[in-house]
């Protein structure tokens, strides 16, 4: 395990700072999201009309905000419509089911339908779980390409921590902390991040450097 998390430490690289937030290279891929990573950056037809799912948290909006960049897209919400409707550009379309505007979406994706535009809708919830009371937008989007982002496995833990952390001015070069935290955290997004908000709030109460015994009082 600490062979393996040293690897892991070893090429992340602390580049963020000098990278716009959602370059392509600030995006760490593991077995997690490498399926969706693939799919976002492929260009070819097979995605030119599809959604991506993953938890909050998960880096959704990040490969949407990717994909944007890659396909000169313009961003939609309910308050732009009618320009986004004029303009003739890819769309992109994030967390897409909050305050969704049914017939709003429905002519969008005709829009794109009929000018051979690409849409991308992100959501955090599964599409097949959403009662729609559109019909039409319903038989719609079951035409649409689906591929999501899964769990975070070790790898993925590992890399966001770090980064969080580093954004935060705290690095851990102690790969026993990473073992520790591995056994014992939730595997969701969520709780990586309620942990890196936990470690530095205790980071600023104890001022020094973090170990096992003070991650102890978080997990």
């Amino acid at each position: 395990m600490h062979d393996q998390i040293n690897e892991i430490m070893k090429q992340t690289t602390f580049e963020y700072n000098i990278l716009p937030k959602h370059n392509l290279e600030n995006f760490f891929v593991s077995e997690a999201n490498k399926d969706a990573y693939n799919f976002i950056i492929n260009k070819n037809k097979f995605n030119d009309y599809s959604i991506l799912y993953g938890p909050s948290k998960s880096g959704k909006s990040h490969l949407g905000l990717i994909w944007k960049e890659m396909n000169n897209a313009a961003i939609y919400d309910n308050d732009n419509y009618n320009d986004i409707i004029q303009c003739k550009k890819n769309i992109f379309v994030d967390n897409f089911l909050d305050g969704l505007n049914e017939e709003n979406l429905f002519h969008l994706i005709n829009h794109c339908f009929n000018n051979n535009l690409k849409i991308l809708l992100c959501a955090d919830k599964l599409v097949s779980n959403y009662v729609f009371k559109l019909k039409d937008l319903s038989s719609r989007l079951k035409s649409f390409n689906f591929v999501g982002i899964k769990k975070p496995d070790d790898e993925l833990i590992v890399n966001l921590i770090n980064k969080l952390l580093y954004d935060k001015q705290i690095i851990i070069n102690n790969s026993e902390i990473f073992s520790y935290v591995l056994k014992r955290i939730n595997r969701t997004y969520k709780d990586i991040y309620l942990l890196v908000d936990k470690i530095d709030k205790l980071s600023l109460e104890k001022k020094r450097e973090l170990t096992i015994p003070l991650i102890k009082e978080l997990i």
